[in-house]
């Protein structure tokens, strides 16, 4: 099941392998970048629920008030974090699991970060 996990992740080819990086960023570059581009989809689709279900229209919204109103939503809403990332844990091997548990703070924060930044250009850039 692991191999396959991984089959699934598409290669990301602007990634540039480096020997001396830390083990977060490792783990950023071969493990969460990857799954991040795999569900994207899925993951546009979870904030487009959200958004209609808190009634929120971007289409009234500026690109600056768009990617400031995201901005306070990845600060305030925690559920909406947990859920986003629940989609990128679901996709880790045991392996990548237990390696994300002894450093599951500073990895939560880059992937709310990169998921915070990845639907952020999706709206901005979004043909109005």
């Amino acid at each position: 099941m692991s191999d396959l996990k991984k089959q699934l992740r598409p290669a990301i080819p602007s990634i540039k392998k480096k020997e001396n990086i830390s083990t977060k960023e490792k783990f950023q570059n071969e493990v969460l970048r990857p799954i991040i581009k795999l569900q994207n989809n899925l993951i546009s689709s979870y904030f487009e629920h959200y958004l209609e279900r808190k009634k929120i229209d971007f289409q009234k919204f500026t690109d600056d008030q768009t990617t400031a109103f995201v901005h306070k939503l990845f600060k305030s809403d925690t559920q909406l974090k947990t859920d986003l990332r629940s989609l990128i844990i679901g996709l880790f091997t045991l392996e990548e699991y237990q390696e994300y548990l002894t450093l599951s703070a500073q990895l939560n924060r880059r992937i709310n970060s990169m998921i915070q930044e990845r639907v952020t250009c999706y709206y901005v850039h979004k043909d109005r």
